[in-house]
């Protein structure tokens, strides 16, 4: 069978519903899939140190790609950043001056990106940064709000990954949830949207499951298993 490789979001996709806690069940369906010799690899809008770890423990790939594309990290002491936070940090000083109760969120030390809390509307603060110079964007997640280098997604870090590792978008299968997932989805030959997905995410996905979060890897991957040598 042709090895696969799965490009797995971590928060609302492999997390137990209304909470940061891992489904060990969605974990342990991840490393099912790992021990026939296919690569699983989590790219997440959390801290690439966090995926990486995550990839250590859980039995998965020990590669992170985190900060939704902006850093990759392959070791300890090895990470390649793909974004300018300076720039991410100007932006939030600017959307500051324009928007109240705007708060960063507490998180892993992000490298590339900031970080904030879903208080105030996304597309408020979009339109402020749309009237300044700065090359960055921002994208809701569903578990924060990040400000990101203009050019970066999921996806810009994942290539770095396959060219590293020679691995072809046909043999790319994405699960995730939010809008950050969908420059994968598009990436890959297969991809899989759980049931806590928008509907405009979900109509990106090759499949649509109705379980959500953890419940909807392992329902997708139950799926997914007899037919998986054809895709």
């Amino acid at each position: 069978m042709r090895r696969k490789t799965f490009a797995v979001d971590i928060d609302g996709t492999i997390t137990e519903n209304g909470g940061g806690r891992i489904h060990l069940g969605a974990l342990n369906s991840l490393r099912h899939m790992k021990r026939l010799g296919h690569n699983v690899i989590l790219v997440s809008g959390r801290s690439s140190i966090e995926a990486y770890l995550l990839g250590v423990f859980g039995g998965l790939d020990t590669i992170g790609v985190g900060e939704n594309g902006g850093c990759i990290t392959y070791g300890s002491n090895d990470h390649t950043l793909l974004g300018n936070k300076q720039q991410c940090v100007e932006a939030l000083g600017i959307i500051r001056t324009k928007i109240q109760n705007v708060t960063e969120k507490p998180v892993f030390p992000r490298m590339t990106e900031v970080v904030l809390e879903r208080t105030f509307d996304i597309s408020d603060a979009q339109k402020i940064i749309q009237s300044t110079s700065l090359d960055v964007v921002l994208a809701d997640s569903q578990y924060a709000i990040h400000i990101n280098s203009a050019g970066i997604d999921k996806t810009t870090g994942f290539k770095e990954v396959m060219k590293k590792m020679d691995i072809k978008p046909e043999d790319v299968i994405a699960i995730g949830d939010s809008e950050t997932d969908v420059p994968l989805f598009k990436l890959a030959k297969y991809s899989i949207a759980v049931g806590n997905a928008f509907d405009d995410v979900k109509s990106h996905a090759s499949m649509v499951v109705s379980a959500h979060a953890g419940d909807g890897v392992i329902e997708a991957l139950d799926k997914l298993a007899p037919t998986l040598s054809e895709l």
